[in-house]
């Protein structure tokens, strides 16, 4: 751990206009977010929200790294309620026009957190989850490398991820600073605002000590920031050595509450009781009053000198945090106070911070003169900063249609594996493009052939140890042209990265393909980073397997049930749940032709590990007849079975449907025609049910060739999975119906078993139609 000491290259910059810059930023977050709270109409009545003592504890820290350090090619992540901040410094570099505003949280106008789709000015990575957005710089770099060794043109450059102190302790920070990758990527820097206050109070703890010590466990260098020039001044003063000792000493709510506190409060205070007291307060004598207010809030994070020598002490070949300490409120009359978090300034309050940094209240956004040293500081910034413009190349052509029939007994999820080493024979090109990740489940999930036949990824070639090992069956060869890549088991770490590689199209115009292959029961815990890489603009397929009590030996734990609801109503994402090789073949090419591109889409595939006997598909052999089968696979269901006179329908999803056709047989034997029908994706009829009423510009047809009005039947439902996920289909024709499905915990058994515990097997399929009939 080191603290930075002022050199001869930060005694060159222009602090005075620097300070200026940094005092503009503090006023325009602030008045953001009070036009938004107490200015702009409100006929609701509803909170607007707004954070200023967290905004006002990063405008030093950014606007060093703005106006001074930051380069074209770095990226930045920037705290969820340091947005104002964000906004304020695009809208003096000419990056939002002056409209936005006073429009922050309004429909159309600034998001509540920086948000890379929705925001008018630019973000680099949306954050708003904690824990999300100091993450992604990591899993970013590791996507700019991967494209780079693949002849990409994605540049190189530092990854920021500016962060609030509160966000280490969620458990999705941790995981990525242990994973293996992380003591690569030595251009990931981490700025962790220290103001050691949380959403409701002060820490308590003193914790920035054990902090640095786990980062330096895992190999990052660690830069303390955190005293500014002032109070290093009187450090070195007779009676400095003391107290700076009781400072270090004093518990964090102790020091809070000295920042509120008058002068003749803090001269009687702040010596303490210790054996240091008296040296301690003579030197509190020697300073006036403005000057010992100011020293108690000198703290790294808002010294600029400070700032900048920080930045100027991290190196490259290893991961860096910097700990700057900065005060939650600095500059506000909020400042230090334990409950200021959503904390707004008065009318009152407000007018007497413009008055000291020299700006009007009533005209909040004026920009610096023109000719001023800060105007000119602003325009060579934004010329500095200007980026060149990407041109998006179109990813190669995705084949619908294989051509491959599957025959004998498979699984969905071998299908996967299958899939892929046939698009590399069938579309090199394409294939090409393709990355997988998975949280070392290769081998269990059907990835070997692929892992063996693409190999890898790693920044650099890494010698094969196990190459002449004849019993290996899973060739791990690691190499810079590697299309694999393997994390620890951490699924958050997994999905975030899936997010970033879906996002290359749009960084850098290099579309990947990105698949991320995980145990169907860990989606849930995926879900989060997984969703605000969709949401940033991340396109890319998450493959869920095993999954549902179909992984019967597995116990309840591992026995998935809500997941095929999370596929349905996850925005940004088409779902599918194929029962058969081909339907896998098929649904897995249609989510890949719609990556890494304007108006594209994410995936999510949810596949079994059970055996079927692929002849069940009754797979038309007429070209035509396929054609219009794969097309409604695509779509979301099939008539699996069509009967004239059926009496009743039975619609399966997945891995039970063959004890949909096998209670089907059981019924038309005592004289009952059932028609069964495939269900691969109850989104897409989900979303169809919706645009016939009106509610969604989407397709219809596919309601209209699988659940024709004319052929309307009592219905029942059945899914390895919560029976509700299905249990609309009945609206479309508005017909009685049952629905089967998982809605508790299953236990270890034989498959047999588990689905009569459930209700799911052919028998419960039978009694079901029977009682609807």
């Amino acid at each position: 751990m080191r603290s930075p000491a002022l050199s001869p290259q930060s005694r060159d910059i222009d602090f005075q206009t620097l300070r200026q810059i940094e005092q503009r930023v503090l006023w325009l977050s602030s008045a953001i977010i009070h036009h938004a709270n107490r200015v702009r109409p409100n006929p609701s009545g509803l909170k607007v929200g707004g954070h200023q003592a967290s905004s006002a504890s990063m405008a030093s820290i950014m606007t060093a790294l703005w106006f001074h350090r930051l380069r074209p090619q770095d990226r930045v992540s920037v705290k969820p309620h340091a947005a104002p901040v964000l906004h304020a410094i695009n809208y003096l570099l000419g990056e939002l026009d002056e409209s936005y505003l006073p429009r922050l949280r309004e429909f159309g106008g600034l998001q509540s957190y920086p948000s890379r789709s929705k925001d008018p000015d630019p973000v680099d990575y949306s954050t708003g989850s904690v824990g999300i957005g100091a993450t992604a710089p990591m899993w970013g770099a590791v996507s700019r490398r991967y494209v780079n060794s693949r002849g990409g043109n994605a540049g190189t450059g530092r990854q920021y991820s500016l962060l609030g102190d509160a966000e280490l302790d969620e458990g999705a920070v941790w995981e990525a600073v242990l994973d293996p990758t992380a003591t690569e990527l030595g251009e990931t820097v981490w700025i962790v605002d220290l103001n050691r206050q949380s959403l409701d109070r002060v820490v308590p703890g003193i914790a920035a000590d054990k902090l640095a010590g786990m980062f330096a466990a895992a190999g990052w260098q660690v830069i303390t920031c955190k005293y500014g020039q002032l109070l290093e001044e009187l450090f070195a003063r007779p009676g400095g050595t003391a107290l700076r000792r009781r400072i270090d000493a004093m518990t964090n709510p102790e020091y809070q509450r000295l920042l509120r506190c008058p002068a003749r409060e803090l001269r009687r205070r702040l010596p303490g009781t210790g054996q240091d007291a008296a040296r301690i307060t003579e030197l509190l004598a020697e300073l006036p009053d403005d000057t010992l207010i100011e020293a108690m809030a000198n703290l790294g994070g808002h010294d600029l000198g400070a700032l900048d020598e920080a930045f100027d002490a991290i190196e490259d070949h290893r991961p860096t945090v910097i700990f700057a300490y900065t005060v939650k409120g600095y500059g506000l009359a909020t400042k230090g106070h334990p409950q200021n978090h959503s904390a707004l300034l008065t009318e009152e309050q407000l007018g007497e911070l413009a008055a000291r940094l020299g700006t009007e209240p009533d005209r909040p956004w004026q920009r610096f003169p023109e000719g001023s040293a800060a105007r000119i500081l602003c325009a060579r910034t934004a010329e500095r900063l200007q980026r060149p413009r990407t041109e998006t190349q179109t990813a190669p052509p995705v084949p619908a249609d294989i051509g491959r029939t599957p025959s004998g007994t498979t699984t969905t999820q071998a299908a996967l594996g299958r899939v892929l080493l046939d698009l590399t024979r069938e579309a090199p090109e394409t294939a090409g493009r393709v990355v997988t990740v998975s949280p070392d489940v290769s081998s269990t999930t059907n990835l070997g052939g692929w892992v063996n036949k693409v190999g890898v990824w790693s920044p650099n070639e890494q010698h094969d140890w196990f190459a002449d090992d004849a019993e290996t069956i899973l060739h791990w060869r690691e190499k810079p042209a590697g299309q694999h890549i393997e994390l620890g088991i951490a699924e958050t770490n997994l999905v975030s990265l899936l997010g970033e590689l879906g996002a290359t199209w749009s960084r850098w115009g290099e579309p990947l393909l990105p698949i991320g292959i995980l145990y169907d029961p860990f989606v849930e815990r995926a879900l989060e980073p997984w969703s605000y890489g969709i949401y940033a603009g991340g396109q890319s397929i998450l493959i869920g397997t095993p999954s549902g009590v179909s992984l019967a030996p597995e116990g309840g734990a591992h026995q998935s049930i809500t997941t095929p609801s999370i596929g349905l109503e996850q925005p940004g994402c088409v779902t599918y749940e194929p029962a058969f090789a081909i339907d896998t073949e098929w649904t897995l090419l249609a989510t890949l032709a719609q990556l890494g591109k304007p108006g594209g889409s994410s995936a999510y595939l949810r596949l079994s590990t059970r055996p079927v006997d692929q002849a069940l598909a009754e797979l038309p052999a007429d070209p035509a007849a396929r054609a219009r089968r794969r097309r409604q696979v695509v779509a979301g269901a099939y008539v699996l079975r069509r009967r004239e006179n059926a009496q009743v329908s039975i619609a399966a999803m997945g891995a039970v449907t063959p004890e949909a056709l096998a209670a089907a047989d059981r019924l038309e034997a005592n004289g009952i025609p059932a028609e069964t029908i495939c269900v691969t994706s109850p989104d897409l009829l989900y979303r169809a049910v919706r645009a016939r009423q009106g509610h969604e510009d989407s397709d219809s047809w596919i309601l209209d060739q699988v659940f024709p009005a004319d052929r309307a039947r009592p219905l029942v439902t059945v899914l390895d999975g919560h029976p509700h996920t299905l249990s609309f289909l009945a609206t479309v024709n508005r017909v009685p119906t049952t629905a089967l499905g998982v809605t508790r915990y299953g236990q270890s058994g034989s498959l047999e078993d588990v689905y009569r515990h459930h209700g799911i097997d052919t028998d419960s399929i039978v009694r079901a139609a029977l009682d609807l009939t």
